[in-house]
């Protein structure tokens, strides 16, 4: 397994991880489980771990890709800039849900709010986590790239004949 698909592997958790754990929160918020609501907040906790992991891969996954096609640098160095972003708002759902699953456990008075509060920010995350995905697939995925620009064009062409010059080297 290269750096390339180590990130692909991984760069994924922190998606899936908000998306299960609102699904959690409300589930938890519906049938008011304090247990329930933990899983939630544990859960979200490990999307922001994984958002970690997702940055750390993706160093190396940069390198590696700059071998493949240097026309993609751009759309790499957008997905860079909406990672960071992105990691910083899991780990701040991470630390929300730390207070979060503290204040349930401690039966403190505003642990109700706190988790609809969690909620909310954890969709908030989420339109972030989809930008993030949608600028890491636009690296490759030239048919999910906003509109059909000339530079998409020229872009594409680019990484073509690239990948035709690797094939006459083989």
């Amino acid at each position: 397994m290269n750096e390339l698909h180590l990130h692909l592997a991984v760069s994924h958790l922190p998606i899936v991880f908000p998306i299960v754990g609102v699904i959690v929160m409300i589930t938890g918020l519906i049938i008011k489980s304090e247990a329930v609501k933990r899983t939630a907040y544990l859960i979200f906790i490990l999307g922001a771990l994984a958002a970690f992991a997702g940055i750390v891969t993706g160093e190396g996954a940069e390198h590696g890709m700059e071998e493949i096609s240097a026309a993609a640098e751009s759309f790499i160095e957008h997905h860079e800039d909406t990672a960071k972003l992105f990691l910083t708002l899991s780990a701040i759902l991470g630390v929300i849900s730390i207070i979060g699953v503290w204040a349930s456990y401690k039966k403190k008075s505003f642990s109700g709010g706190w988790a609809i509060g969690t909620l909310i920010f954890a969709l908030v995350v989420l339109f972030f986590a989809k930008n993030t995905g949608t600028t890491g697939g636009e690296i490759r995925h030239t048919e999910i790239r906003s509109g059909n620009s000339a530079a998409n064009v020229n872009i594409d062409a680019v990484e073509n004949q690239t990948s035709d010059s690797d094939n006459d080297n083989d």
